[in-house]
């Protein structure tokens, strides 16, 4: 009596017998399993390895949050009080675009903060 053989199983005896599992790249290595303490480990390898940036896989509001965190510092290089102000009041306006989507009703309810131009141009010119 022969022994039941799923479809997947006689896929894979198939394609071992053809030969298409010789030469494989790492074949024979450990796998490389990241950091224990890391849960997301395996994403940011893959997005390593495709060249990604994981910078669009967050949501909206904590890539706003991070670039507030950021002033007035990252504002540094610009050189007249009108180019901060373009800087600053776009991101503004992002954080009143972002309150407007729709969010989930099982996350937590983040806002990014709205800025107070004037001041962050009066903390950029102490800069």
């Amino acid at each position: 009596m022969q022994p039941y053989e799923s479809h997947i199983e006689r896929l894979i005896r198939e394609a071992t017998e053809r030969g298409e599992f010789d030469n494989l790249r790492g074949a024979g290595k450990p796998l490389d399993l990241g950091s224990p303490d890391d849960p997301d480990w395996w994403i940011k390898q893959k997005l390593r390895a495709e060249g990604l940036d994981g910078a669009g896989a967050v949501p909206a509001v904590l890539s706003l949050r991070k670039e507030a965190a950021g002033f007035p510092e990252s504002l540094r290089e610009i050189r007249t009080e009108a180019g901060v102000r373009t800087v600053l009041e776009d991101y503004n306006d992002r954080c009143r675009r972002d309150r407007l989507m729709p969010r989930d009703p099982k996350t937590p309810p983040l806002v990014a903060p709205i800025l107070d131009v004037d001041a962050m141009v009066a903390r950029w010119r102490q800069l």
